[in-house]
């Protein structure tokens, strides 16, 4: 009976206004009320005070683009707060209205029919800002080297063709010479370092174009952008340094991973928390990720598996942790992904591989354990059997007998 007293708020967040009603139970009644509020920091503050003045002590609020951030931020010190997709509790068409929806909130969210989202504490949502801050500068800096490369091609120069990478050391000292309007082919040549001194012949031809004075200009342009987005990613790395300087033995157990960096166990610790307390079980971790099998069952039928959507942001980083395991030599991993490849495609063991990896990351951060690499395993007497059974049926499809086969060989056997 304990549910059936509790105080909830039910808030439908807007840009510049938010729809408050409070459902309070009185006696055997329930009673609701509703009032409106600005959406300045002044204005939650007075929503606090109002809120503490019922005595509230859930609230609930749909995830409205980024307006619910403020709302939340001044609300979490004082209540317990649940966040719900909007898609998942909007009203019928035609029945829309705002406090019949932050009603709609408050009801379900007393009754326990809302799906709420994980919403990680203020440190965490710190390493979350800046981690994918740097994925973003990352992807600037992918953009801005075909854009070179584009301009390059404008003047027939092919250096991209030579040198493995136009910003390293060699690349970028050829690029600096040609947004100057250096064309003497010897002071070019005398940039190369490295194995590059070794492709001079090659290099002569690539450089052998030349560049119009406006794609010069755009190509200093988009090296003064280089420069500062290289900057830009190095200050985020030491504010991440020293942000998750106590959480630095855990850093080290992620990066024992096959695949996984430093860089990698940054995100990963962001995105999940040193200890994945919120997910319960590797199951449900993956679940929230979203690289696990999906259901969409029908009468008793399954119609598709497709993975549900999860956090993008670990779904791309767990990807990119499955193709480098897959491509680790005398790992667990790769082992799999070869068992898997058979049976299913290449994209479909390498989901099964990202799979596996997310249930680790959840033991290693949730149960506090260290990763032991095992190796490839070794093919067991069940696993040859289906092998050569999955062998015989393929063998049936061509027309060709096994039995015979063998047979045959018996016979030519001396």
């Amino acid at each position: 009976m304990e549910a059936v007293y509790r105080c909830v708020a039910g808030i439908d967040v807007h840009k510049k206004m938010l729809a408050v009603v409070i459902r309070r139970p009185t006696g055997e009644t329930v009673e609701y009320l509703q009032r409106k509020f600005g959406t300045m920091k002044s204005e939650i503050g007075h929503l606090a005070a109002w809120l503490q003045q019922h005595q509230v002590s859930e609230v609930v609020m749909e995830s409205t683009a980024q307006y619910w951030r403020p709302v939340w931020y001044g609300l979490e010190a004082h209540f317990q707060l649940h966040l719900t997709h909007p898609m998942k509790t909007r009203g019928p068409r035609g029945r829309k209205r705002d406090f019949r929806d932050a009603q709609r909130l408050a009801d379900r969210s007393h009754w326990g029919d809302l799906e709420g989202s994980f919403i990680p504490g203020a440190e965490q949502r710190s390493w979350r800002w800046l981690t994918r801050t740097r994925v973003e500068l990352k992807q600037k800096l992918g953009v801005i080297r075909s854009q070179v490369e584009g301009l390059l091609e404008q003047g027939g120069i092919k250096l991209s063709a030579v040198a493995s990478d136009v910003f390293g050391v060699s690349g970028w000292a050829m690029l600096e010479k040609i947004g100057e309007g250096e064309t003497d082919m010897n002071e070019l040549l005398g940039e190369a370092r490295g194995a590059l001194r070794k492709k001079k012949a090659a290099l002569k031809e690539a450089l052998a174009g030349a560049l119009e004075p406006v794609y010069r200009l755009l190509l200093k342009q988009q090296m003064a952008q280089v420069r500062l987005l290289w900057q830009q990613v190095e200050e985020v790395n030491e504010a991440l340094a020293q942000a998750m300087k106590e959480h630095v033995p855990v850093l080290h157990r992620l990066s024992r991973i096959p695949g996984v960096d430093l860089y990698s166990a940054q995100e990963l610790l962001a995105e999940i928390g040193p200890r994945a307390a919120a997910f319960d079980s590797p199951e449900q971790f993956a679940s929230w990720v979203g690289v696990c099998p999906g259901s969409q069952e029908s009468a008793g039928v399954n119609y598709s598996h497709r993975s549900p959507k999860g956090n993008r942001f670990l779904r791309r980083l767990l990807c990119q942790i499955a193709w480098a395991a897959i491509h680790t030599k005398e790992t667990f991993f790769a082992g799999l992904f070869a068992r898997l490849k058979p049976r299913v495609e290449g994209k479909g063991a390498a989901w099964a591989v990202a799979h596996r990896v997310a249930k680790v990351i959840w033991l290693i951060l949730h149960k506090g354990v260290e990763y032991i690499e095992k190796g490839t395993a070794t093919p067991n007497e069940r696993t040859l059997v289906r092998k050569f059974r999955r062998l015989v049926r393929e063998f049936g499809r061509q027309g060709i007998s096994v039995k015979s086969l063998l047979e045959q060989e018996i016979r030519e056997t001396p």
